[in-house]
């Protein structure tokens, strides 16, 4: 049973050392040449100024997360419309239970200002 992932334990052995051999043969014949100007921190062309780490509002992650999530979730009804007939009213009620949860989670995020742009 565990020769069945031979293939995939070849495959990513074979990666893996490829990646790190890709990696020296770069850093061996690559051009490099680091400078004070090369390896200092640049944003936007200018000089950085104040702290690295600074309070980001996740508003956008937010969102795409939320748009990922719900688009997802839509994807699921495609399959579930193609062998409608076959599931009967099994079938229906499972899906039913699937619109409903996602129905709710849309309903709270819409609630908490989740889908509010400012």
């Amino acid at each position: 049973m565990l020769s069945d992932y031979a293939p995939i334990a070849a495959l990513l052995i074979l990666s893996v050392v490829m990646s790190f051999v890709i990696l020296f043969m770069s850093r061996l014949f690559g051009p490099f040449r680091p400078t004070r100007r090369k390896v200092a921190p640049y944003e936007s062309g200018m000089e950085p100024y104040g702290p690295a780490i600074r309070r980001i509002p996740v508003k956008f992650y937010r969102v795409a997360v939320l748009f990922i999530l719900f688009d997802i979730e839509v994807v699921f009804f495609l399959p579930w419309a193609a062998i409608f007939r076959d599931l009967g009213l099994y079938g229906l009620a499972t899906m039913g239970v699937f619109f409903f949860v996602l129905l709710v989670g849309f309903a709270y995020e819409w609630k908490v200002g989740g889908l509010e742009w400012e």
